[in-house]
């Protein structure tokens, strides 16, 4: 891991957030002395992309909704995120828009009823294409790690799909397992 890195886990983005608490992004990056914000770049209904149409358990090219962001850190890009939604889940709500959520997406999800119970993350490395690229500002050949993760409510029925495009070198993902 370069200099700069980051170790990031997934849990407090999978909690609703307490009334008044601000999103989970922000906490982080603040324990830690730093800067956590994104930017919106697009948010609405768009034709589901044949892995998301798989992992939501929709028709390829089926309506759904996306939130497109940019994570910074100290102002500095550090990730690309897509989160889908099922369409009979987000539309009409602050999900559909670029308005900043209080809490976080998943505290509104939580506030509409919709709860996640179990989760599934899968994590490859790549080359970026050359908007990723470009959005990250990464140097020519530095790969980057691609994460999926599929949310699930306690029926199993899927809540939203997130994609997410981090630069390799700045990145650790961290995974602690309690059992028993």
């Amino acid at each position: 891991m370069g200099v700069g890195g980051w170790i990031s886990t997934s849990v407090p983005y999978l909690t609703p957030r307490a009334a008044g608490q601000g999103d989970a992004w922000a906490a982080e990056a603040a324990a830690r002395g730093r800067r956590g914000t994104q930017r919106i770049v697009r948010a609405g209904e768009v034709p589901a992309p044949a892995e998301v149409a798989g992992l939501l358990g929709v028709e390829d090219g089926a309506t759904v909704v996306v939130r497109r962001r940019v994570i910074l850190l100290d102002d500095e890009p550090s990730e690309l995120t897509d989160t889908y939604y099922p369409l009979a889940i987000a539309r009409g709500t602050g999900l559909a828009g670029t308005a900043k959520i209080p809490g976080g997406a998943v505290t509104l999800l939580a506030d509409l009823g919709h709860v996640g119970a179990l989760v599934r993350e899968d994590v490859t490395a790549d080359l970026p294409d050359d908007d990723e690229r470009h959005a990250l500002r990464t140097a020519p050949g530095e790969p980057v790690l691609r994460l999926t993760r599929v949310t699930l409510d306690r029926d199993e029925r899927p809540l939203q799909v997130d994609r997410m495009v981090m630069p390799a070198r700045r990145q650790r993902l961290r995974y602690e397992i309690r059992i028993g």
